[in-house]
């Protein structure tokens, strides 16, 4: 039976010491580790915690979850516009199945690697599965995506697609029905989310954006922080928000909900000056990333709805809350 050092030795630390980035100074195996980030620059740190039967399935694929388990703080990097650096992990394990961890390791190193994200520490316990990362990056001053640097006048911008996350999920509820393809189709926007790692640095380095948010919990409720904390309103025009292949395909009335509020879309929302809108598109092109214009920020509080010809849509929306 494997004890907690021999667990880390095989799957979070086997000789990937020797292939740390500059910037990691000392990695794992003291009590702490040392990062050395670039002169000059301000470091981002930010925690997510995954909790088995909250966050995820009891079951789930281990390594769609070791992917997922980091994709979700680099795209929490990547709407600050932050360079990834190093992240930390601790785990709470019912068991030490060799291979739940070979999968594990693999789905989130192979993203880790990706990025340049060295493992850096962390801690392992048995308990109830539950996954906890902190990641580091880095950001020059006065650059980072905030969210209470919205202007009024900004354009509100999307990347990619919303809402097959959500309609992966109905689908697993049966709350929807899906063809087995259909299911799998959406299900790798649930499973397997992309940081917009690339298009947040070029909004941030190139100065192009304002203020920014990566949509987890909804993008009416995560839009909703923006304004709350920047002390502005917006009109978002709902037929133009991005719907994911398989919910394009799905009624409108459903097309809007779940693109508006579905959540776990891990997808940018931010604003930007109108004359930012080439620099924006081609920053979109070189990160293969779409973007799209659906919205301004305006003096009026408040988050108003609109159909495509500017009709306003009494929609109930709402983020979604852990606690409710």
């Amino acid at each position: 039976m494997l004890s907690e050092f021999d667990l880390i030795k095989h799957y979070f630390a086997p000789s990937r010491a020797a292939a740390q980035p500059a910037h990691v100074a000392l990695g794992i195996g003291d009590d702490c580790a040392l990062l050395a980030p670039t002169p000059g620059m301000q470091l981002a740190i930010s925690s997510d915690m995954l909790v088995e039967d909250r966050h995820f399935f009891a079951g789930e694929d281990a390594q769609r979850l070791g992917h997922k388990s980091l994709a979700v703080n680099l795209s929490d990097l990547a709407a600050m516009g932050a360079r990834p650096l190093g992240f930390t992990l601790a785990l709470a394990l019912p068991a030490a199945d060799p291979a739940w961890l070979a999968g594990f390791s693999q789905g989130l190193f192979a993203l880790a690697d990706a990025h340049g994200c060295a493992l850096i520490g962390g801690d392992t316990t048995k308990g109830p599965l539950n996954i906890c990362i902190t990641v580091f990056g880095e950001t020059a001053p006065g650059r980072a995506l905030r969210r209470d640097a919205a202007r009024v006048g900004d354009d509100i911008w999307i990347s990619g697609t919303l809402g097959d996350a959500r309609l992966a999920l109905a689908g697993y509820r049966g709350e929807t029905a899906l063809s087995a393809a259909e299911q799998q189709a959406a299900a790798q926007r649930m499973h397997l989310p992309t940081p917009r790692v690339a298009l947040g640095r070029a909004l941030a380095d190139g100065g192009l954006a304002h203020a920014a948010i990566d949509i987890s919990d909804g993008l009416a409720g995560d839009l909703g922080h923006i304004l709350e904390r920047s002390g502005v309103g917006a009109t978002l025009d709902v037929d133009a928000l991005p719907a994911g292949p398989v919910l394009a395909t799905r009624a409108p009335a459903l097309r809007r909900a779940w693109t508006a509020a579905g959540g776990d879309d891990y997808e940018l929302c931010f604003t930007a000056p109108a004359a930012a809108r080439a620099a924006i598109l081609a920053a979109g092109a070189a990160s293969a990333t779409a973007v799209t214009r659906v919205g301004r920020i305006e003096a009026a509080p408040g988050l108003r709805l609109a159909d495509a010809a500017g009709a306003p849509l009494d929609l109930r929306l709402a983020g979604f809350d852990h606690f409710k």
